[in-house]
């Protein structure tokens, strides 16, 4: 229960034994993670209740696109949306500079899915030498500058002026400040059957706004009010739940000097972004800290690392982040008691510290930690 209580992410989903997974590795290491995630999830102990996977290979990524000029194939979202209740999204590596007809197919498939808000928990692992934090980040995944509309004007100069369109809208600030205020309830609601000894978080549960509109005033003031207004316009449902905020640059400086500070965040696209990739330092690397893609109808998981071109078929990738997001994944569709199994088994490994990728200061291969994962199952 305390594993699933650090994630905080429960299912409003049916339950169906027969899941059908989508399997979408796209570039670098995660031609090596997803498949470590799959075989832990076909590691699962087996029961009446228990989930009969059928997986799906899917293509996506710059690599494919630079092999047959479409990032994410038609025929991937139409079997994503006809044949998956969910899917696994490894990593994509999207150049730096531009490219002519390219763009990310990760960015591209939160829009076509609807998947309006990524889930990131990042929690120490009881019994270990980290920082104790047990903290959800909810960023805003549809807007703010990853709508991608830029463009290059010519001054009177003759030189060169970039621009890039922002937008934040009443109807997407208040969805993901409604996903972060219930997901503070249900964390509390599980804490309730932790020992007090045993919780990572004391408090009351708590929602922090992150935005800088003593700057951004219209964009960021409109993100603000909204999220505030979801508690204001909602006293009684939502009265356990303290609400603070945060401007963006102290929220960062706060993160690293005290992450027990923090409860449940809600962000903008790219704050969000930036926030929770750094929070994973605090745990030790980015090859641990999963997420989830959700929508109302549909949940992509997600590792927060990126391709990791360098070590890319060296088998030095930590698959735990992957293996953390099928439990995600595995959360939102009613199959809690699986996926606690996942995270108690990964938890068992870190804390032994024995069997560990180089990102962690060890020497164990991408395949030694998921076998270790799968024999804690």
């Amino acid at each position: 229960m305390a594993t699933l209580l650090r994630r905080g992410f429960a299912s409003q989903a049916g339950r169906s034994n027969k899941v059908t997974i989508g399997l979408i590795p796209a570039d670098g290491i995660g031609r090596e993670v997803i498949p470590a995630a799959r075989q832990v999830l076909e590691s699962l102990p087996k029961s009446d209740a228990s989930p009969q996977f059928e997986f799906i290979h899917l293509d996506a990524g710059f690599e494919h696109f630079q092999k047959h000029g479409v990032a994410l194939p038609d025929e991937t979202l139409a079997r994503l949306r006809g044949e998956c209740q969910g899917a696994l999204f490894g990593a994509v590596s999207s150049p730096s500079h531009k490219v002519a007809g390219y763009s990310s197919p990760i960015v591209a498939l939160r829009k076509h899915l609807d998947l309006y808000a990524n889930v990131r928990p990042v929690a120490s692992v009881a019994g270990t030498n980290q920082k104790q934090l047990d903290m959800l980040i909810i960023r805003e995944n549809t807007e703010c500058l990853y709508i991608k509309q830029e463009r290059i004007e010519t001054d009177a100069n003759g030189l060169k002026v970039a621009y890039a369109d922002r937008k934040i809208s009443e109807y997407a600030s208040r969805r993901a400040g409604q996903m972060a205020f219930n997901m503070a309830l249900m964390r509390d609601k599980l804490r309730a059957n932790v020992p007090a000894s045993e919780r990572l978080w004391q408090g009351s549960p708590k929602v922090t706004i992150v935005h800088k509109s003593n700057v951004l005033s219209v964009t960021d003031g409109l993100w603000r009010e909204t999220v505030r207004g979801v508690k204001e316009s909602n006293p009684e449902l939502y009265k356990s739940v303290q609400m603070d905020e945060q401007l963006v640059d102290s929220m960062v400086y706060r993160m690293f000097r005290e992450p027990e500070a923090f409860d449940v965040v809600v962000a903008p696209n790219l704050y969000g972004d930036i926030i929770s990739d750094g929070a994973a330092a605090l745990v030790g690397s980015l090859g641990l800290v999963p997420s989830a893609n959700v929508g109302d109808n549909f949940v992509v998981g997600e590792p927060v690392h990126g391709s990791a071109p360098d070590i890319a078929g060296q088998q030095k990738a930590n698959p735990i982040a992957a293996i953390r997001s099928a439990g995600l994944l595995l959360e939102h569709m009613g199959y809690s008691g699986d996926a606690a199994r996942i995270y108690q088994a990964v938890d068992a490994v870190l804390r032994e510290g024995q069997i560990k990728t180089p990102d962690l200061g060890g020497k164990s291969t991408t395949q030694e930690v998921t076998d270790a994962v799968c024999k804690r199952l």
